[in-house]
């Protein structure tokens, strides 16, 4: 506890002196910063930059050097912008086991990979609140599909992917009742609540996702993830902390022991174990979601998993002492060394692949062991420690050159240290309270070590002031010679917790600039405006539309109080940028944002009779203004 005070009374002194005064950057700033960021109009910048939006729900997609936001990207949370959860299209891609839910917590962006290689495939990312991943397509940027978790709470340590994105790794940041049940939280039950690992099994050629087996382990807090490259891809490593099993007074309890663990998780191995019958059929429900381009989601209700418990697959987990309550851990591009972030440690503890494979063999080496799993001598995996590195470090990147770069959140800076002999060679303040930080590839086998991002929790002075809601910063540093040089800051959208860099290169091609109409599978697509029509069926009206510069046919549409008016709108465009939006007074579902060749659905309940216009809510001719039309209610 002495260590804890310690470093509790430094951040405290830390937090009222950056309440003081404005820490100047002067000393790493780059001194052609502004023409490093610099993209000209009509030039496009290096790198894509995939953000998670937190609280938000959403990811945000950012050019760099120029920190300019490209798009948002509707995720777990509604969007009005463009009816993203609204409409008949995208409605159920928010469906769970507990029903409909609008909004969720984004925090752990991942490309796909391929031989521990970037690919531009798909982006995945995470639903901490309820336990949740999701797809994004990089062709048209766009959630393609969404899984939901059974047996689970606090997604935190998600979705890392194995090095072929064979699967995906999900953990349970909260341990609960597995099956659920309203057990009495105390010191004498702790034992009731438990975690689970899920390995979500990726189709190589679709993306479709699945939950192929569930892993049951003890009831710690489980955080974040990374898997092995090389030598230890059959392997996923776990953060752990929450070891004493507390469940009041976390801040405090949970914080007791001088060490807490690194899992590591022989998927393989479990795999293995698991087509010799050794898991158990188990309970859980959940919903998976598809939505193929140009037809309405796919809701899937499914029951059940397979449930392995470790003491039935003897070498699937070790447990790794490692100081302490690590947050991240993280892996470099050989795969040998893997970096634990111990928030409330003194030094960055650094094990060695090589040393646990050799430890496993020795039987000396297991302390004891936990719901069947041993406990390894932290001596015996040990590689290596950075000493005195900062306060309060967390995540750890990677350049490819022989060097990593540690975030650390309680003093406010970025530190970068040699792998090997662990000793810091450089390091730069954050403003203020950084969390992850980022690379382009910083945690695959092959990074592109041009830029740092550090991602910073608490904004304070930095920018003008627009009441007490403050947006998150960002700061891009020049990490291509011996010494990081600041070159921006700019504001992000929601918190970002975890960002994903790739060269543009690798996705600019790729990307969708239409939908093709011919290729519109749509059940309500009308793809010639001479076949727009409205059908009548009971006291549902379905109005087939079409949109083009700069009219929607029908003109006028009939319908009587009581109906419910859709209208499948399908914009005929089929050049690049020319969208339309379609909005009609009285809807209670937002506007609708057509790409050229897609199909909409926009609900309209007719309850009092009058004159309703709609109209198009994206400017896209000289015209636009009489793209205008009348929806009239008799009774």
């Amino acid at each position: 506890m002495k260590q804890f005070s310690m470093l509790l009374i430094a951040s405290l002194l830390f937090i009222t002196h950056c309440s003081k005064g404005k820490p100047g950057s002067d000393h790493v700033l780059d001194s052609d910063a502004a023409e490093k960021v610099y993209v000209a109009p009509g030039k496009k910048d290096a790198f894509y930059w995939f953000m998670s939006g937190g609280f938000s729900g959403q990811v945000g997609v950012y050019g760099i050097p120029s920190g300019r936001l490209l798009k948002i990207i509707p995720v777990f949370s509604v969007n009005p912008e463009n009816g993203y959860g609204f409409d008949a299209e995208t409605k159920n891609m928010l469906m769970t086991s507990y029903g409909f839910i609008h909004w969720d917590d984004s925090h752990h962006p991942q490309m796909s990979l391929t031989q521990g290689k970037q690919d531009g495939r798909w982006l995945f990312i995470n639903g901490n609140n309820t336990p949740r991943i999701a797809r994004i397509n990089l062709q048209d940027f766009e959630t393609e599909e969404i899984i939901e978790i059974p047996n689970s709470a606090g997604n935190h340590g998600s979705p890392f992917l194995t090095e072929n994105t064979e699967y995906l790794m999900a953990a349970t940041r909260f341990s609960v009742p597995i099956p659920q049940k309203a057990v009495v939280l105390n010191d004498s039950n702790k034992d009731a609540l438990k975690g689970t690992i899920s390995m979500v099994k990726v189709d190589p050629k679709t993306g479709r996702m699945g939950v192929e087996l569930q892993v049951l382990v003890p009831g710690y807090n489980y955080d974040i993830v990374h898997c092995g490259k090389q030598a230890s891809h059959d392997w996923c490593f776990f953060s752990t902390y929450n070891t004493e099993q507390a469940q009041k007074m976390q801040e405090i309890e949970a914080s007791r022991n001088d060490k807490d663990y690194v899992l590591a998780f022989n998927w393989a191995r479990a795999k293995q174990c698991a087509d010799e019958g050794k898991a158990k059929d188990f309970g859980g429900t959940y919903y998976n979601n598809y939505h193929p381009e140009s037809k309405p989601t796919l809701s899937e209700k499914r029951s059940g998993v397979k449930l392995l418990d470790p003491k039935n697959c003897p070498g699937v987990m070790y447990y790794l002492p490692t100081p302490k309550s690590p947050h991240g851990v993280d892996v470099d591009p050989t795969g040998e060394y893997i970096v634990a972030g111990g928030k409330l440690a003194a030094v960055i503890p650094v094990h060695a692949f090589s040393k646990l494979q050799k430890a496993i063999q020795d039987k000396s080496n297991i302390i004891k062991e936990v719901d069947g799993i041993p406990v390894l001598k932290y001596e015996s995996t040990i590689a290596g420690e950075v000493q005195k590195p900062c306060l309060g470090p967390l995540h750890t990147e990677f350049d490819g050159k022989g060097y990593a770069y540690t975030s650390c959140f309680v003093s406010s800076e970025a530190i970068k240290w040699k792998l090997g002999t662990w000793e810091v060679v450089d390091r730069v303040p954050s403003y203020y309270s950084i969390g992850h930080l980022s690379i382009a590839g910083g945690d695959s086998a092959q990074p592109s070590p041009e830029y740092l991002i550090l991602l910073n929790k608490i904004t304070k002075d930095r920018y003008l002031p627009v009441g007490p809601a403050v947006a998150q910063s960002a700061q891009l540093y020049d990490i291509r010679g011996s010494k990081m040089k600041l070159l921006l800051e700019f504001p992000t959208v929601g918190e970002p917790h975890y960002a994903q860099g790739v060269p543009a290169s690798l996705l600019e091609e790729k990307a969708k600039k239409i939908y093709k109409l011919d290729e519109n599978l749509h059940p309500y697509a009308t793809k010639k405006e001479e076949d727009a029509k409205v059908v009548r069926e009971g006291k549902n009206v379905h109005v087939y539309m079409t949109a083009i510069r700069s009219h929607f046919k029908p003109d006028i549409v009939e319908a009587k109080v009581g109906d419910t008016v859709y209208f499948h709108v399908t914009n005929l465009e089929q050049d690049y940028d020319i969208d339309h939006g379609f909005a009609v007074l009285g809807a209670e579902q937002p506007n609708i944002l057509l790409m050229p060749g897609e199909t909409k659905t926009l609900r309209f309940e007719a309850t009092k009779e009058g004159v309703y216009p709609f109209y198009c809510t994206d400017f896209c001719s000289a015209l636009h203004q009489e793209m205008q039309q009348y929806l009239r209610i008799t009774q």
